[in-house]
């Protein structure tokens, strides 16, 4: 298991909950807009092992609420299913952030009930992942991690962070037709902050204002139960 941090409280990453973020290192794809620069790249290597990480959870027992693992992808790490399974013996609710591109991975830990809540995120139509988001995409994988999800019995929701040229009104409306009746899709604003790719923003504009989200929600609304902009 590659950690590569831990964030102690969050209000904002597991829906409802006061939870923790457990971020694994290392990532397949190469989204030019990605957050965690470092922890796309492996680059960060903590002095958390899993043991320091149960420890941790066994002490906030009494605050937390649920446990976040995000990344980097999570489905990279082969660990993953016993991080999983023991965090939910400490009995706590998981979310999983994922890119989707693992769908044997989702659905294990869907079938085996180590995972209450995913959240996918949906870069562009699965066709165009190549090659700004990975060089060779496989956009069956995208797809079939969708239907996984869908039919699940657990919470999630997909989410889409708006950036030019890979989102656009036409696209948008393509994802939101593909998971029609989905129970949440999010719109993500998106910040030209400490990004993995800093050059592909220099010769262009590529955010859209909060006007444009809005309009991208009113096409998305009518294809899933709720649609909303972060």
């Amino acid at each position: 298991m590659v950690l590569g941090g831990l964030q102690k409280s969050s209000l904002i990453d597991y829906p409802g909950k006061i939870s923790c973020v457990l971020f694994l290192s290392g990532c397949n794809f190469d989204c030019p807009y990605c957050h965690n620069p470092d922890l796309a790249k492996n680059n960060i290597h903590t002095l958390l092992n899993e043991d320091s990480v149960y420890d941790f959870l066994e002490m906030r027992k009494d605050f937390l609420d649920g446990v976040v693992i995000s990344g980097g992808e999570p489905t990279l790490q082969k660990d993953l299913t016993s991080l999983c399974e023991k965090t939910k013996q400490m009995g706590y609710p998981v979310k999983i952030d994922t890119n989707g591109s693992r769908p044997h991975v989702i659905k294990k830990l869907i079938d085996e009930g180590l995972v209450d809540y995913i959240a996918m995120d949906i870069k562009t139509d699965p066709l165009n992942y190549s090659p700004l988001i990975q060089k060779k995409s496989n956009p069956d994988n995208i797809v079939s991690s969708i239907r996984i999800i869908m039919e699940s019995n657990i919470d999630y929701e997909f989410r889409t962070t708006c950036i030019k040229p890979l989102v656009d009104a036409r696209i948008v409306e393509d994802i939101s037709r593909f998971i029609s009746g989905s129970m949440l899709y999010a719109l993500q604003k998106f910040n030209n902050t400490r990004v993995l790719h800093p050059e592909f923003f220099q010769t262009s504009e590529c955010g859209y204002n909060d006007d444009d989200l809005i309009h991208f929600q009113a096409i998305a609304k009518p294809w899933v139960k709720k649609c909303i902009v972060r």
